[in-house]
């Protein structure tokens, strides 16, 4: 088992900055997903911690050894692809036990690991299989089994289900959570899919035009973002972004209120008002998740309030409807009850949670 650390990272493609002097570190046994939109620089940044790519500058190590040098065979890591990557004129026993084969390995201990690693990814009965033999699934599992059974200090995957349906990924996402929780090794896992990010991770680095945007919990990330970016590409539907302006309290009140057009003006949470207040007067940019915009349900508790919405779009989704209607020509999205939700063109009450409001200043992007 291994820490993974990296200094200061640069990539460069002909003089074209591909990752620009990220620093993390991935803790002992921890899962940490690496997601961003394409071109971000997150497989780039696996490639360079399993010695695919060379660093432009800085230093990566695993352990306490520093690893720049060194090549990728000699890592002690395993990498699971995107394209699986199997051998079709080999068994699965044969794909599985490859690497150890080469290393020498006596035949009786390669048996038990690839037994063992079989056990563990409910493959077993597969042994005697040929990659063309296999669905999608079972082939990634084999693939992941190649890589249990080298017993390295780091997993990485790269992108591993993106070649998968919707169901499978669902599927083998399960069982991936599953094998690093029996095979607790230190996990480096790359996707463009915020769901996959969320669901498997220990911690999830969000990065974005080759830099790091935010590092934490999913939970972190999605309720706590730190930047507009972070907020927006985390979560589905996306959280809704609307202009407005913070201005003080009217009638003498001590509080602040977010003015959004001149029809909607919502008040701002007691407990946030100290934080805002510096910030009276600007023009801001108000985030909110459509699940925080909701139908409206007898008495108000603090930091909800009500207000009515023309509906322009409904999208009944089964246990919920997404409704959709316009704030000063700006799209907004919530999601409410299907057994309440209106019609287009209809007028609905709805209700928007402002405790889980934010406040992005539009000339940094950084939440306030």
């Amino acid at each position: 088992m291994a820490e993974v650390a990296l200094r200061n990272i640069v990539k460069t493609f002909d003089r074209t900055p591909a990752v620009a002097g990220i620093d993390l570190n991935i803790n002992d046994r921890e899962f940490v997903v690496l997601v961003g939109p394409s071109g971000c620089g997150k497989t780039t940044t696996l490639r360079m911690i399993a010695g695919l790519e060379e660093a432009t500058s800085g230093e990566i190590y695993i352990g306490d050894q520093l690893v720049n040098d060194v090549p990728p065979k000699d890592r002690d890591i395993a990498m699971v692809f995107q394209n699986y990557a199997l051998y079709p004129h080999m068994t699965v026993y044969e794909n599985m036990s490859f690497g150890l084969r080469l290393k020498k390995f006596p035949k009786a201990e390669i048996k038990e690991r690839v037994e063992n690693a079989a056990r563990i990814l409910d493959i077993t009965n597969l042994l005697d299989r040929r990659p063309k033999q296999l669905s999608g699934g079972q082939r990634q599992r084999v693939a992941m089994g190649r890589a249990i059974v080298r017993n390295p200090k780091v997993f990485l995957f790269d992108e591993p289900l993106s070649n998968l349906d919707a169901k499978l990924r669902v599927q083998m996402r399960m069982e991936i959570k599953k094998v690093h929780q029996k095979v607790t090794v230190t996990t480096v896992y790359v996707t463009h899919d915020q769901i996959e990010a969320m669901t498997l991770a220990d911690r999830v680095v969000v990065m974005n035009g080759g830099k790091i945007e935010q590092i934490g919990s999913p939970n972190e990330v999605y309720h706590r973002p730190t930047t507009r970016f972070v907020a927006g590409f985390i979560g589905s539907p996306a959280m809704n972004f609307l202009p407005c302006r913070l201005v003080e309290g009217s009638n003498g009140s001590a509080g602040l209120s977010v003015k959004l057009s001149d029809k909607l003006t919502f008040p701002v949470p007691p407990d946030r008002v100290g934080r805002y207040r510096p910030h009276a007067g600007r023009e801001l940019l108000f985030g909110l998740r459509p699940e925080d915009i909701i139908e409206k349900r007898g008495d108000l508790p603090p930091g909800r309030t009500a207000f009515d919405a023309q509906l322009d779009v409904v999208e009944p989704m089964g246990m919920e409807t997404m409704v959709y209607f316009l704030v000063d020509g700006t799209e907004v999205c919530g999601r409410v009850n299907p057994a309440v939700a209106g019609k287009p063109g209809e007028t609905m009450p709805l209700v928007a949670d402002l405790n889980h409001m934010h406040l992005i200043d539009p000339k940094t992007d950084q939440v306030l």
